[in-house]
């Protein structure tokens, strides 16, 4: 009987054994699938495309959370605020780890997830919206910018004042080293003070342990070499070198006979502006179409000079770039600065080359008709100057006069001469011949 009671015993005590094992595989993340995707460096559209892919993978993956590896010191605000969308419609539970800093743009990515973890090191904020010449942007800009940032905050319930003050100076924050007229930028205990971040972590092993994802199966996404190439080509400061490099290599090239190194480099920087915009989901084929049209159109006004072909292709240029972009100023302040550079260099080549080489040789009419090369338009009549004769009529000044039988048309040195008096011829020019005279 007593061990009848004893086995008794022993059912419900290994029944609650299994149930604890379940649960504490269920907290170490067996059988979770966790996908970690790295956001390094500048922001930009390219770093959009990456994001976009990686989550998507990770949705159709059924991934149970997404942890995202920040970076960065911040960049476009357009790609930023494109980030944040895709991060807000995600089913999976997200985290962001950054592990040295999350500014500018890069605060609000991580203001978009749902937990938040630094390193001992790492801090985040400082996310003023400044322009490409590092200026302030302006109010309006601003404001939109100071919305999100609280908008970003709210959705996660955390308190928006602080990423308030993170993008606007006016806010006083003096607790936290952001006294009026400065931007706040949290540090990790300070970030944890403030219920930004849920914890600080050493590193990546100990924020799976925090999330109790120690067991779960592991995905790092990596950029593929055509996204890495695609961040480069459309980072801020690579777009305006790319069109400078474009515009001023087919000029140069204008200059060269046939077609070398310059054309060949203007050309490779239009198409790698277009593959790193194409790639990165920006360019469509109506850009390249518009593009292929404007260069045509330039080619024809070469060899056909007119104008308004020119004028057209020009647009149709311009036209394809801004269709590659959705910052407007940027793309303009890109521009204007390849035109400025471009027009440095053709004054530069036109004053030490001139239009005698490269393809302006074939559009320009170099050959004079002139009396060395044995092309004369009137006869120089040099045998008549000495020669007398008698006007027929008045020359006032211009008239006529008869030499050894010859009627001439003559002219007078410009003084009123009355017909049948004698004359001398004084000066001959081609058809001119001019009396005075004879006996003055």
């Amino acid at each position: 009987m007593a061990r009848f009671f004893r086995i008794l015993l022993l059912v419900p005590l290994l029944f609650l054994s299994l149930v604890m094992n379940e649960i504490v595989a269920e907290d170490n993340g067996d059988g979770k699938l966790v996908y970690i995707i790295p956001i390094e460096d500048n922001v930009e559209r390219g770093l959009e495309a990456f994001i976009r892919r990686s989550t998507d993978e990770a949705i159709q993956a059924n991934a149970d959370h997404i942890i995202f590896e920040i970076n960065t010191p911040g960049g476009r605000v357009d790609a930023a605020l494109e980030i944040g969308a895709i991060l807000q419609n995600l089913d999976a539970e997200t985290t962001s780890f950054v592990t040295v800093k999350a500014l500018s743009a890069g605060s609000y990515i991580a203001l978009n997830t749902d937990n938040i973890y630094l390193t001992p090191q790492a801090s985040m904020g400082a996310s003023q919206v400044i322009t490409g010449d590092g200026n302030a942007a302006d109010d309006k800009s601003q404001s939109a910018w100071i919305a999100a940032m609280r908008g970003a905050a709210t959705s996660k319930q955390r308190d928006p004042i602080y990423a308030e003050a993170m993008a606007d100076p006016e806010v006083d924050l003096p607790d936290f080293g952001a006294d009026k007229g400065k931007l706040l930028t949290l540090d990790a205990s300070s970030a944890v003070e403030v219920d930004y971040a849920e914890g600080i972590v050493p590193h990546r092993t100990e924020l799976l342990h925090q999330l109790g994802l120690s067991n779960a199966e592991i995905v790092e996404m990596e950029t593929t070499a055509a996204e890495s190439i695609a961040r480069f080509l459309t980072d801020p400061i690579v777009v305006p070198i790319l069109l400078s490099l474009a515009s001023i290599g087919l000029v140069v090239e204008l200059y060269s006979p046939g077609f070398g190194l310059p054309g060949s480099i203007g050309l490779a920087s239009l198409i790698l502006y277009f593959y790193g915009h194409f790639v990165a989901g920006l360019a469509g084929y109506e850009a390249l179409i518009l593009l292929v049209v404007g260069i045509i159109l330039l080619v024809i006004e070469v060899f056909a000079p007119g104008g308004i072909l020119g004028f057209i292709g020009i647009g149709a240029i311009v036209g394809s770039l801004f269709m590659t972009t959705d910052d407007v100023g940027h793309m303009s302040m890109s521009i204007a600065i390849a035109l400025v550079l471009t027009i440095i260099v053709s004054v530069i080549l036109f004053k030490t080359i001139g239009l005698e080489k490269g393809i302006f040789r074939h559009v320009i009419l170099r050959e004079a008709t002139t009396t060395e090369g044995g092309y004369i338009s009137n006869v120089n009549r040099l045998d008549l100057i000495g020669k007398e004769g008698k006007t027929v009529t008045p020359l006032r000044p211009a008239g006529t006069a008869i030499f050894d039988g010859e009627r001439l048309d003559v002219v007078s040195e410009g003084a009123y001469i009355s017909a049948d008096v004698d004359v001398k011829i004084v000066k001959t020019e081609g058809s001119r011949v001019v009396v005075r005279e004879a006996n003055d």
